[in-house]
């Protein structure tokens, strides 16, 4: 179908108002669960040959969430549909104040491939709770998943309110020619750049998820082997390939050996000898991107893994010591199983130095020193923040998920995914029993002496 046509009915179908009920919402909230359920195996196996992911971590980094997602949605729809009570000025009485959510309109989602299910479907959650159609553009480089949701959304949904655009007959650029209400991309800066231009023609609302490069600190007042086996664990889920992956670690100097010694501990309990031929080790997404990965490795201390296996796409995880600020490995977010240990002995030094940099999407403190969290997590710029683990903090859909700066802006999940695919409209109803003469002019000093008073 024409993306033009597509267009054009799902604007005619809001209009219609359909979309806006509370039973239309929930109806398709639950349509889109059994759909899922029913296609569940389809789906992790669609994971597995695009990133080689186990049924465990495809189901618990992916599909766990979003059916928490709708569940939530589901549960808390009528609640979160219902006028908000306002106070109401002195000045502006007799009347009443309250706050409605309405839906935007025509929605288009751009979702990545790193997380192509979740990814897409989890902002699709948002947007049906919310009262949007929705068009949602995936990726090419995971194509068997991206298949898959285009064959089960467009068999099950009618084009006028939700639709899964095909790669090979819609470009990038014919996608943003047109005008939507609300365009929400999860990627990378440069394109994100440029969806936000393209959207401030028609001064669309865009909300960016962008990543980058989230700072790790280890403490010497840490739990060493946690903090170890967390990083470890956070930077091989999906082979690092996390928009809040762990990207450098910062090391106390006094508890560096000992934390090296734990985190290669960790590696090799979770993954073995050979990790390149772990079912449990999930491969990269494309050769281009490997290549990317072996080159940022070049010429590097490594101390651990390094390893590469073309046929299989796969890294090993791979430790490298001695790395700066000034190392290749810190000119963007690394995006692969690749732990840079940066030495630090002043922590201010440390903070002062995040400071300067892009803001983050995520950051992440391991520390027993609770003075160290408060500083840390009050006085620093982030998205998202997390202490003594990783990673975790996204899957709790009551926390918004979203960035700040270059690493994003707006946020969604749970109540703040319905908010996000919604107006926030302010209403005030006037008594018409009693009318307030002094607004109206003719004015005098009566009643500016008046109105002084009621400051």
């Amino acid at each position: 179908m024409n993306l033009s046509n597509v267009v054009d009915l799902q604007r005619e179908y809001f209009f219609s108002g359909q979309t806006k009920t509370k039973e239309f919402r929930i109806k398709n909230l639950k349509k889109l669960n059994n759909i899922l359920e029913m296609f569940e195996d389809n789906i992790l196996m669609a994971l597995s040959k695009d990133l080689g992911k186990s049924n465990f971590e495809a189901y618990a980094s992916e599909l766990t969430m979003v059916y928490d997602e709708i569940d939530l949605a589901i549960e808390n729809l009528g609640k979160w549909m219902e006028p908000i009570q306002e106070k109401t000025s002195v000045a502006s009485m007799p009347a009443k104040s309250y706050t409605l959510y309405e839906p935007l309109g025509v929605t288009l989602i751009l979702s990545p491939w790193n997380y192509p299910f979740l990814l897409s479907i989890d902002p699709i959650i948002g947007a049906m709770a919310a009262g949007n159609t929705i068009i949602l553009k995936t990726s090419r480089k995971s194509k068997n998943t991206t298949e898959l949701l285009k064959d089960i959304l467009n068999a099950n949904f009618d084009p006028e309110y939700l639709f899964v655009v095909d790669n090979d007959q819609v470009s990038h650029d014919e996608l943003l020619s047109y005008n939507y209400d609300h365009i929400f991309y999860t990627g990378g800066y440069k394109i994100g750049k440029h969806i936000m231009e393209v959207a401030s023609k028609n001064l669309t609302k865009v909300t960016l998820e962008l990543g980058g490069k989230s700072p790790t600190i280890v403490d010497k007042e840490a739990n060493i082997g946690l903090a170890a086996r967390s990083i470890a664990w956070g930077n091989t889920v999906n082979a690092g390939q996390t928009c809040v992956s762990p990207d450098y670690i910062l090391v106390h100097a006094s508890i560096k050996e000992k934390f090296i010694n734990e985190l290669q501990k960790a590696l090799f309990d979770f993954y073995g000898p050979d990790s390149l031929n772990n079912h449990d080790y999930p491969k990269i997404i494309d050769e281009s991107h490997l290549e990317k990965l072996v080159f940022l490795l070049e010429n590097q201390d490594i101390i651990y893994g390094g390893k590469y296996d073309k046929e299989l796409c796969k890294i090993e995880p791979t430790i490298v010591d001695n790395v700066d600020f000034n190392n290749k490995l810190m000119d963007e977010e690394i995006f692969g199983p690749i732990f840079p240990i940066i030495t630090y002995s002043n922590v201010n030094e440390v903070l002062y130095k995040i400071k300067t940099l892009p803001k983050p999407l995520a950051l992440y403190l391991f520390t027993e020193n609770q003075r160290l969290v408060d500083k840390v997590m009050y006085n620093m710029e982030f998205g998202n923040g997390m202490v003594n683990d990783t990673l975790m903090m996204v899957s709790n859909p009551y926390l918004q998920f979203g960035g700040v700066g270059n690493s994003g802006q707006g946020g969604y999940h749970g109540y703040y995914g319905f908010q996000n695919f919604s107006n926030r409209k302010s209403i005030m109803n006037a008594s018409s029993n009693i009318e307030v003469k002094i607004k109206y002019p003719p004015y005098d000093d009566t009643r500016l002496r008046i109105l002084r008073k009621l400051k």
